[in-house]
């Protein structure tokens, strides 16, 4: 039972690279306002509202995916290496960043329809995806609702439901967000940012609704990434990893929500070597 529930990622051959010195190059680019960066950014017209996304180098396109409340700023610490190889694009989800959305609601199903018609308006058919956090959940819905758009996906810190069974309930970062909500239900809001924000906020305490089973329709190979002091239980990542045919897991020792930013050059060697190697059956990667 223990060696079915700890296939750790092993079948990438990460030897086979080496690595170690670009990847610590690929950080050290500090200049570049990646996602706020007006020389690569531009606004497209999707779903109805304006959707900012900035594009970096040329190759095999990587849509890049943020958090809750995030923009593109957070991949700047990875884009550099990405760039070399990839056509890397890293968008703002509405309602988030420099991406303005004046509905009053918000789901994950739509973020995930606004990438897949992002892809279309830059007439890209295909692409490998990366998603952090809220971004990783969007990565999965985003291959559920339209798997001809992903080759790949890696996602890191996603969570299906937003109670006990994902959540650790004595982690910070979950006890600052029931305070937010606590604090926030009964008040009324009068401003269109602190409306934006609430809904924003809200897509977290109340989504996502994700049934395990669902995740059998992803038909691409994907990599499945939770640190081991994540917010979200680490058993909840190895159910999204079972219910996914072609998958992997990678739990990042000493590590919390933020695994790219806290292994970064890990991270990078990971997610680059997941992209490009053959997937291989996990059956034969079985510790």
């Amino acid at each position: 039972m223990l060696k079915k529930l700890i296939h750790l990622f092993l079948g990438l051959c990460l030897s086979a690279v080496a690595f170690s010195q670009s990847a610590n190059q690929s950080i050290a680019d500090t200049a570049t306002p990646y996602g706020d960066n007006p020389a690569a950014g531009r606004y497209y017209s999707v779903r109805g509202i304006k959707i900012y996304a900035e594009e970096y180098g040329t190759g095999m396109p990587l849509l890049m995916i943020h958090g809750n409340g995030g923009s593109g700023k957070a991949f700047g610490k990875i884009v550099p290496y990405f760039a070399k190889n990839y056509r890397v694009i890293i968008a703002d989800s509405r309602a988030q960043g420099k991406s303005v959305d004046t509905g009053d609601s918000l789901s994950f199903e739509m973020i995930a329809d606004d990438e897949a018609a992002l892809l279309d308006e830059m007439h890209i058919d295909s692409a490998y995806v990366l998603g952090a956090s809220d971004g990783g959940i969007v990565a999965l819905v985003l291959a559920m609702r339209h798997p001809g758009k992903v080759v790949k996906l890696a996602e890191t810190g996603a969570d299906l439901v937003p109670d006990s069974t994902s959540i650790a309930v004595v982690h910070s970062s979950w006890l600052k967000e029931k305070e937010f909500y606590d604090e926030n239900i009964n008040r009324t809001l009068t401003t269109e940012e602190e409306k934006n924000h609430w809904k924003v906020k809200m897509l977290d305490w109340r989504q996502p609704n994700i049934p395990f089973s669902a995740l059998e329709a992803i038909k691409c190979p994907s990599l499945i990434i939770s640190g081991d002091h994540d917010m979200f239980n680490v058993e909840h990542a190895v159910q999204i990893y079972h219910h996914i045919h072609r998958a992997y897991l990678w739990v990042v020792p000493n590590s919390g929500h933020g695994t790219m930013h806290e292994h970064t050059d890990d991270f990078i060697k990971m997610t680059d070597n997941f992209f490009n190697e053959p997937f291989k059956d996990r059956k034969n990667y079985i510790l």
